[in-house]
């Protein structure tokens, strides 16, 4: 029993069930201010002359035939769509940022001067002075 239980422990608290945890949370928040935003921002500005003309005031209220809710099918779909492109932008960048740490990592560090050369710049900084 209580190797059940050690194992249990590793497994919850591996890094990354809590990343998946904390993903998961993130992303529900996320889903909420992207929700918002189609609500709140892109419905009443691009969208509200053709809500208008078909007398509503969300666009989940549009429907065909009186049952069924294509306007929440196209908010679920616009919602898609600005995730899609909110994550592509933000793996564009992780991914850039990924290519200059490689090549800061990869750049040729000049060798450190060997004692013969340290002699020599020691012989010309005093002829200098």
């Amino acid at each position: 029993m209580m190797g059940f239980i050690k194992e249990f422990k590793d497994f919850a608290v591996k890094g990354n069930v809590v990343d998946l945890a904390i993903g998961v949370i993130v992303g529900g928040a996320f889903g909420k201010i992207v929700n918002s935003l189609i609500e709140d921002v892109i419905t009443p500005l691009l969208l509200k002359p053709a809500l208008e003309k078909a007398h509503l005031s969300k666009l989940e209220e549009l429907t065909m035939m009186g049952t069924v809710r294509y306007g929440s099918f196209l908010s679920s779909v616009i919602n898609f769509v600005i995730v899609a492109f909110i994550l592509f932008l933000i793996i564009k960048a992780i991914n850039k940022m990924n290519a200059i740490a490689e090549e800061e990592k990869n750049e040729p560090v000049a060798p450190e001067p060997s004692n013969q050369e340290k002699l020599l710049m020691e012989i010309r900084d005093a002829l200098r002075k």
